[in-house]
């Protein structure tokens, strides 16, 4: 059976709907296309009409990875959030799902809606009061080991003093070496939790300050700017936001360097961005404007399997992280009254930090 819009079992009852709908016939074409995708894509639905799939949303990996799992699964795929570019368009976020159709073999219904920005700004907000009772939990942890490490380091060197053989020590020093790298992690863990002291910033000398760091620290990285210089100055802490920008580049350049020194990836880039955002909510709060902060970069992405997890102290994409700078760099933000979100794939992920303006 041929397989069309027109055909007298088709799909014209779908025009009604107010999610996009798209099918795919089993050769991966386009054989259908709902006004309300039209409108969500951006994109006649004539010009798709017979395309393939994988042609026109060639940019758009995960949304074919999908169509692909719920074809070879023969079971409904949801995405709640995805980037989707048709055609070469600018990407949109969406949240779809993907349900094989029985009465053709091989075709596929794609049903989109487009995501709300400020429930996901909700959806951060929530995840931030969660990861910040965890955090609050890890620091009364902390208070309650940093007592016993310190008897441990003192009583190991009290031990080192009364051994009778020289090459005994070398246990004592693992004790005193291994306590103080305790010790180091009990502090950091402790060291976000002083209160803001806000006053007048502006965003792009706290972005120039870590700049300049992380150009001193890894030379072979490249740190381009993109600002709208229109922007006001902010109530804000200058260090803390230093602190939590600095955090989150260097996070990028371990992430495109292996250890962090320009070892490993070759030369990465770091995009540092700023632009105005609308009607945005933070802290249950509703704001007319707000600033966008992004810090881009073009390294490998973010694990899968750690991607929701990634604010949360101790988790770590990188051997030997201690999993605290991104933990940290969100405290600091909160303290400032902000949030900040992540999008990542290979290749391209993007922390935004978003903080009100004032008026």
């Amino acid at each position: 059976m041929s397989m069309t819009p027109s055909s007298p079992t088709g799909f014209s009852g779908l025009d009604c709907l107010s999610t996009g709908a798209l099918v795919l016939d089993a050769e991966d074409r386009i054989a259908y296309v709902n006004p309300a995708a039209e409108t969500l894509l951006g994109v006649s639905g004539a010009l798709l009409l017979g395309d393939r799939a994988g042609a026109a949303f060639d940019r758009s990996p995960e949304f074919l990875d999908a169509i692909l799992a719920a074809r070879t699964t023969q079971e409904t795929v949801i995405e709640y959030e995805l980037d989707v570019s048709v055609s070469g368009h600018p990407p949109i976020r969406l949240g779809c799902s993907v349900s094989p159709l029985d009465a053709w073999p091989g075709s596929v219904l794609i049903e989109m809606r487009a995501v709300d920005p400020h429930l996901r700004i909700a959806r951060l907000e929530q995840a931030r009061l969660q990861q910040e009772a965890n955090r609050e939990l890890l620091r009364n942890l902390a208070h309650e080991i940093k007592n016993p490490l310190g008897g441990i380091r003192g009583a190991a060197q009290l031990l080192e003093h009364e051994l009778p053989r020289e090459s005994l020590r070398e246990y004592t020093q693992v004790i005193i070496k291994e306590s103080d790298r305790l010790q180091s992690l009990m502090e950091r863990l402790l060291t976000p939790h002083r209160m803001p002291r806000f006053g007048a910033v502006n965003i792009h000398e706290v972005l120039e300050r870590v700049r300049s760091l992380i150009l001193a620290e890894t030379p072979s990285v490249t740190l381009r700017r993109d600002y709208d210089i229109s922007l006001p100055e902010i109530r804000a802490d200058a260090e803390q936001l230093i602190q939590a920008t600095l955090n989150i580049a260097r996070n990028a350049v371990q992430a495109m360097h292996g250890d962090g020194h320009g070892h490993g990836r070759g030369q990465g880039e770091i995009i540092f961005r700023t632009r105005v955002a609308r009607q945005i909510t933070l802290e249950s709060r509703r704001y007319q404007l707000g600033m966008r902060v992004e810090i881009i970069d073009n390294g490998p992405g973010i694990p899968d399997e750690i991607r929701e997890q990634i604010f949360y102290p101790l988790v770590s994409g990188r051997e030997g992280g201690s999993g605290l700078g991104l933990a940290v760099a969100q405290t600091l933000v909160a303290q400032n009254h902000g949030t900040i979100d992540c999008e990542s794939r290979p290749g391209h992920t993007v922390f935004s930090i978003f903080l009100p303006l004032p008026g």
